[in-house]
């Protein structure tokens, strides 16, 4: 399962029309800082003088607290020197939230040092909250893993294996069949509130490679509901080339195998491919298994216990048998 890491980021510009932030300071070249953390920095050890090294990438955000403390208890060279570091190269932007207005000293520290300062009536905490989900799910860091995502009843499924072992063939089977592409050959993983998700990029969207035909547009032939966005992955199906002196799970009885991907794991399950096998069907048999485990039925343990049960059951018969003769 080749993977390949990916660092995204996100501009203070793109952050502040996300959210329609009015701007009080900062030109056009301010807003090309860099966000690269979903953490903010409510700034209360900053004011009161004493200033940590590990909040400067931080969006730094006043609230109603805040900006109390600096018009009650702060005088001109307290201030000056908190903000002076506030407005530090580091430091991605100011947020002034709940429609307060931006102190006069911090204004014109930032003018000076053309650093990007906004403003938001949206409460202190609903900023916060907002600004984190948002940040948490652009600045996520990514990997890339060679195979196919499929939803399938509702699970993300991928699909790994080796190249040539037709894994976008046997995904256009399952699109037939009425399940949905996320992703053809790339599929770009994120883990979000410790979550493994999985989409494609925005220009592959519904589309596959398939050898010997090309390019084809899924949507166009499908319908629209035949590919989606992204989805949680759930479960990974690796495809292995059939081999008659390897021993392969039959029962499933055996520890269950998982992958662990970016701290997550997730339910892994290997399946040879030979010709003849309906692989799509196969496919189907499992995620539905899989579905069943969730809800706690596992039908290798059922049938290990019936066979059990019915091995005591003829060792006692054998037991009474002996003793009547």
């Amino acid at each position: 399962m080749a993977q390949q890491e990916t660092q995204p980021t996100i501009s203070v510009k793109d952050l502040a029309a996300k959210f329609n932030w009015e701007r009080v300071t900062g030109d056009e070249e301010s807003l090309k800082r860099k966000l690269v953390t979903a953490e903010t920095n409510r700034p209360g050890l900053e004011l009161a003088g004493y200033f940590p090294n590990t909040v400067t990438k931080r969006l730094t955000i006043l609230g109603d607290k805040e900006i109390l403390y600096i018009e009650q208890e702060m005088d001109e060279v307290s201030q000056r020197r908190s903000f002076e570091f506030l407005t530090g190269e580091d430091t991605p932007a100011i947020v002034i939230a709940h429609g307060h207005e931006c102190p006069a000293i911090l204004a014109e520290i930032a003018i000076r040092k053309n650093f990007p300062i906004f403003k938001t009536a949206v409460e202190t905490a609903h900023t916060i909250v907002n600004v984190t989900n948002y940040l948490d799910e652009k600045l996520a860091h990514s990997i890339i893993i060679h195979g196919e995502l499929m939803r399938i009843y509702g699970i993300g499924v991928m699909i790994t294996g080796p190249s040539g072992m037709g894994k976008s063939e046997i995904a256009l089977e399952l699109i037939k069949k009425g399940h949905q592409l996320i992703a053809d050959d790339r599929i770009d993983c994120y883990r979000i509130h410790n979550v493994l998700v999985g989409r494609t990029p925005k220009m592959l969207e519904g589309f596959m490679e398939l050898r010997g035909v090309g390019i084809i547009n899924v949507g166009r032939m499908y319908g629209v509901g035949a590919f989606a966005h992204q989805t949680n992955i759930d479960f990974q199906i690796e495809l292995v080339s059939f081999d008659g002196n390897e021993e392969y799970d039959r029962v499933g009885i055996e520890e269950k195998e998982y992958s662990e991907i970016m701290g997550v794991k997730i339910l892994k399950m290997r399946i040879p491919v030979s010709g003849g096998r309906p692989m799509s069907t196969i496919i189907e048999t499992a995620v539905t298994n899989y579905l069943l485990l969730q809800d706690g039925f596992d039908s290798a343990k059922e049938f290990e216990e019936m066979v059990l049960k019915k091995i005591a059951a003829n060792k006692e018969e054998d037991e009474d048998n002996a003793a009547l003769s």
